[in-house]
């Protein structure tokens, strides 16, 4: 066959593939095909039962993304890539497959939008083999602040589709409060005394209204401005964290209490909260820190569901940074656990923001970890009333997405999802709204006890 007739590519028709008969050749084998959509960035991943070659360039008009990969043959499985992009994606159109020429199969990205693409192979790791990865970035990045007001304004997670249906409630069961268009207190809490109007309408006061008791030491100055909580349900995309014996992924269980959590701050009129990520999508743990310091949250609070080779392993747990060692060996384990997400997500760090980076996760403070200690025992003791704990203090080790200079951090546990058990629990929507509750309850009792400094200042 010429060379010519072999550059023909498929393409796609709405609602069918146009396939051409093409001679393949014999190579890598595609394992799988994702893609994961999101506002921030759109991830394409191939997954190959060899290492590959590839090279790539782009088109301005109309806006593409052309990727040659060598080796590897137009199969089904490569073209099954064509169905997996969704018509809402927010930077592809559509996508063609075909043989450039011989052993070599071309990918054209048809974009929405120009973007800055990184393309990167990944070795083997966990459960994954050989991986190509075309992140497709907007040109302009999201502003993180600009995202904090739209979370904060935002319609409640359940009523946008993003949180199951709520299971009826049970004798006992703390509900969260809707989301209230304008800041207001959570269903069933005392309504706190009136506040002076503010210019700024996501400003407020906080105040101690712990009950009065004599005698009582001088109450410290009060505060004239928000609390901004950063929430950072763990892995994401291509990293779905643990899963349980049902199937059931980390990933998806602590978004879920994510937003419940965020709905309950929310609706405190003098928090706010911001998510790291409100889909499913890989976030490098660098980039958890900078957007929690871009917004220059007050506090940061990664959500996890443990897991442990036995599966008797059960209850919460609390962990901060440590300084110095691991406060147990089961606490080093978890941390060096917790700090390959960026091995299995996947991470593309030029040299200059690998530097950036190691410069951000080698800072840490006493201050920061003396006030992430404090914040941590609040939030155990309210998990205490949810459920076991599975350590009774809080614990250190050196989590990377914890090591921000400036901001207390805590990493809290929910429960173990390798644990048949708990992971039923954690399933259950009224058992993600109880841990939503007792850490949102411990943050709240956390900042009445300690109001915060000046913003950018770590108490």
């Amino acid at each position: 066959m010429p060379e010519r007739s072999r550059r023909r590519f498929l393409s796609t028709v709405p609602g069918a593939l146009l396939a051409l008969d093409l001679p393949l050749a014999h190579g890598a084998t595609v394992v799988a095909v994702r893609v994961w959509p999101a506002r921030e960035y759109t991830r394409v991943t191939l997954e190959l039962d060899e290492p590959l070659r590839t090279s790539h360039f782009t088109v301005t008009d109309p806006p593409r993304v052309v990727v040659d990969i060598e080796g590897v043959d137009t199969d089904a499985a490569l073209r099954d890539i064509v169905a997996k992009v969704q018509s809402n994606d927010p930077y592809i159109a559509s996508v063609r497959v075909g043989q450039n020429r011989p052993k070599v199969t071309r990918l054209v990205f048809d974009l929405k939008a120009p973007v800055a693409p990184q393309v990167f192979t990944l070795p083997p790791i966990a459960a994954y083999r050989h991986r190509l990865v075309l992140d497709l970035h907007p040109v302009q990045p999201p502003d993180p602040l600009a995202q904090l007001i739209e979370q904060t304004r935002g319609t409640p997670a359940e009523a946008a589709g993003l949180l199951p249906p709520r299971a009826p409630a049970s004798p006992g069961e703390t509900r969260v409060a809707p989301m209230p268009s304008a800041p207001g207190p959570s269903r069933g809490a005392p309504v706190p005394a009136a506040r002076a109007p503010v210019d700024d309408p996501i400003a407020g006061l906080i105040r101690d209204r712990d009950p009065p008791s004599a005698p009582r030491p001088p109450r410290p100055p009060e505060v004239a401005r928000m609390i901004t909580v950063a929430i950072d349900p763990g892995h994401g995309g291509e990293d779905p964290g643990a899963i349980g014996r049902y199937g059931t992924m980390e990933k998806d269980v602590v978004l879920a209490v994510a937003f419940r959590l965020r709905e309950r701050i929310n609706a405190e009129p003098n928090m706010r909260a911001f998510m790291t990520r409100d889909s499913d999508f890989f976030v490098p743990l660098a980039t958890r820190v900078s957007k929690a310091r871009a917004v220059q949250a007050d506090l940061f609070v990664s959500l996890h569901a443990d897991a442990f080779v036995l599966p008797h392993a059960r209850g919460s747990s609390v962990f901060v940074l440590s300084d110095n060692t691991a406060t147990s060996v089961g606490a080093r384990w978890l941390a060096s656990r917790e700090n390959r997400a960026d091995l299995i997500g996947g991470v593309n760090l030029p040299k200059r923001n690998r530097e950036v980076a190691s410069v951000l996760l080698d800072l840490s403070t006493t201050a920061q970890i003396k006030e992430s200690k404090r914040l941590g025992a609040a939030i155990l003791g309210e998990l205490r009333s949810v459920g076991e704990l599975h350590k009774a203090a809080v614990e250190q080790a050196a989590f990377a997405v914890l090591r921000a200079p400036d901001i207390p951090s805590i990493l809290v546990e929910t429960a173990f999802i390798s644990n048949p058990d708990e992971e039923r629990k954690l399933r259950n929507p009224r058992y993600q709204v109880q841990l939503a509750d007792a850490i949102f309850t411990g943050i709240r009792r956390h900042f009445r006890r300690h109001p915060p400094g000046p913003r950018g200042q770590t108490a």
